[in-house]
C-alpha cells in the first residue's frame, strides 16, 4: 500500500446514516460539482433530511483540507447503501409486518478550483470587443 496522500482536495465521510439512501442521491446529484460555497447555501435552505447530513459532510471535508469554501468545489459526493435496520409492528391476529429503517453512507470530495489565467481573460474581453464592433 502506497502512503500517497491527495495533495489536490481532501475528504469526509458519513458513515451509518439513518436516512434513505435513494432520497439522499438526488440531494448528492445537485451538488456534486458546485462550487462549495453555493453548495453550502442551497443545502442549508433544502427543507430535507438527507441536505442536513450532506451539508455536515460538505463542511467537515472542506475544513479537513484546511481551505475556504469560495476556492473549493465539489468533486464528488456519493451516497452508499448500509445495512438496514429490521423493526417489526404488530398487526392483526397475532401477526407481525416488518419494518425496514434504512442507512447509508456518504462520501464527499472537495478540491481545490482551478485558477483562471489572465491571459485567457484578456482573450475573451478582446474577442468580446471585435463583436460588439461588428455589429
Amino acid at each position: 500500500m502506497s502512503d500517497k496522500k491527495n495533495i489536490r482536495g481532501s475528504k469526509a465521510i458519513l458513515k451509518y446514516a439513518r436516512l434513505s439512501p435513494t432520497k439522499a442521491r438526488l440531494i448528492a446529484r445537485q451538488v456534486q460539482g458546485m462550487n462549495a460555497e453555493l453548495a453550502l447555501a442551497s443545502l442549508e435552505f433544502t427543507p430535507n433530511k438527507a441536505a442536513k447530513a450532506i451539508y455536515k459532510t460538505l463542511a467537515s471535508a472542506i475544513a479537513n483540507g484546511g481551505y475556504e469554501a469560495t476556492n473549493v468545489i465539489v468533486e464528488s459526493c456519493r451516497v452508499d447503501k448500509a445495512s438496514v435496520l429490521r423493526r417489526f409492528m404488530p398487526r392483526a391476529r397475532g401477526r407481525a409486518t416488518p419494518i425496514r429503517k434504512p442507512m447509508a453512507h456518504i462520501y464527499v470530495e472537495v478540491a481545490e478550483a482551478p485558477k483562471k489565467d489572465s491571459k485567457d481573460s484578456k482573450k475573451k474581453d478582446n474577442k468580446m470587443k471585435t463583436k460588439e464592433k461588428v455589429k
